[in-house]
């Protein structure tokens, strides 16, 4: 059974499907906002969907410290404690969990 393969208006081939079930209210709600933004509702939900993972994305990869955190870091950094035992042993503990 062949594929659909759909061009995107930026000229992008779209092959894959995602699909999603939706209420009654939610399918209304979705296509009067992309009428108001004169897309189709293809468009504004892909458009959408993609804004918040990268968004989710970028929240991931950030570490938003206080400044009594921040202050911490940089003293650990600058006046490390010295290994114990304690840490070698946890270290030990990772490296065999992890294979590393």
């Amino acid at each position: 059974m062949a594929k659909s393969v759909l061009k995107s208006p930026r000229g992008r081939t779209r092959a894959q499907r995602l699909e999603a079930r939706v209420t009654a209210e939610q399918k209304t709600l979705i296509e009067h906002a992309a009428a108001l933004q004169g897309r189709t509702v293809t468009d504004f939900v892909l458009t959408s969907v993609q804004d918040a993972a990268r968004r989710a994305i970028e929240e991931h990869q950030q570490l938003e410290l206080s400044v009594r955190d921040g202050q911490a870091f940089v003293e650990a950094l600058l006046k490390p404690k010295p290994i114990n035992d304690r840490l070698r042993e946890t270290v030990r503990r990772y490296r065999e969990a992890t294979g590393v």
